[in-house]
């Protein structure tokens, strides 16, 4: 196999090979840093502050005021690390940046209260080998309900998604209803996407075919991978998306050249193939 197969599978890689190989191949291959935008720090910033909501307030102190503090507790820390500082804010764009952070988080104080949530786990990362695929995820937060069972959340900070999209956004939940299953031997009752934009729920109940679906989804993307890997075949796609992709410098669908990518550069192999 002329390039190496990635460590592991996740909800995003399995999002960024289908949106788009060669976008994947730069993130997750040649391990090429993509520049940071406004939406995606804006989601970092807002998740750190509803884990710090749960971390460090007990049931019945999570209130708005301690939401607030938190998200200004993550920014003063966010502030001199590159996702922000690459950004270049004027001291008007960062004040509107934290106060559009801020109307998320009182939007989540609409959808539902964190006072009544039994949270067992938050930002929880899972590994799990199934088959000849190593998986791994992140979970925003996992719940235990009062009739015992499992419910895992997910925070989005972007808008909601048409009815006729709503399956292909769960696919990321289903994918750690998955892992739950596999390392602590329970099927959670309910995933739910949290869209604090809006604000909206949501919600599915994985089932056993919920869960076989997404097992033949991911290896056959898996196998999509080794082959691109072993023919060093990985093609771009064009979409929407691209408006926001950090790689089209380096993406022929754009007049790119993949081998001037930095990290490209590096691994290019021998052959001096480029897979597009």
């Amino acid at each position: 196999m002329t390039l190496p197969l990635p460590r592991s599978l996740s909800p995003s890689k399995i999002s960024s090979f289908t949106n788009c190989a060669l976008a994947f191949k730069f993130s997750a291959i040649d391990r090429l840093a993509e520049p940071p935008s406004p939406a995606a720090t804006k989601g970092t910033l807002v998740h750190r502050a509803l884990e710090g909501l749960f971390w460090n307030h007990d049931t019945g102190r999570r209130t708005l005021a301690a939401g607030l503090h938190e998200l200004d507790q993550a920014w003063t820390l966010m502030s001199d690390e590159p996702e922000i500082l690459d950004l270049a804010l004027s001291g008007l764009q960062a004040q509107a940046f934290i106060d559009d952070a801020r109307v998320l988080i009182r939007n989540y104080f609409d959808i539902e209260d964190p006072n009544s949530i039994d949270a067992v786990g938050v930002e929880m990362s899972l590994e799990a080998q199934v088959g000849d695929i190593r998986l791994r995820g992140i979970i925003d937060r996992l719940d235990r309900i009062k009739d015992g069972q499992l419910v895992i959340t997910d925070y989005k900070t972007g808008r909601a998604p048409s009815p006729n999209q709503e399956n292909s956004r769960l696919a990321g939940v289903n994918f750690y209803s998955l892992l739950c299953e596999q390392v602590l031997g329970e099927r959670p009752a309910l995933v739910k996407l949290l869209y604090l934009r809006q604000p909206v729920i949501i919600a599915s109940e994985p089932s056993e075919q919920t869960h076989r679906a997404l097992s033949n989804r991911t290896t056959a993307v898996w196998s999509a991978i080794s082959r691109a890997c072993e023919n060093e075949d990985f093609r771009p796609k064009t979409s929407p998306l691209c408006s926001w992709c950090g790689f089209k410098p380096y993406c022929p669908a754009f007049g790119g050249d993949p081998l001037s990518a930095p990290i490209a550069l590096e691994t290019r192999s021998a052959s001096g193939a480029t897979g597009t």
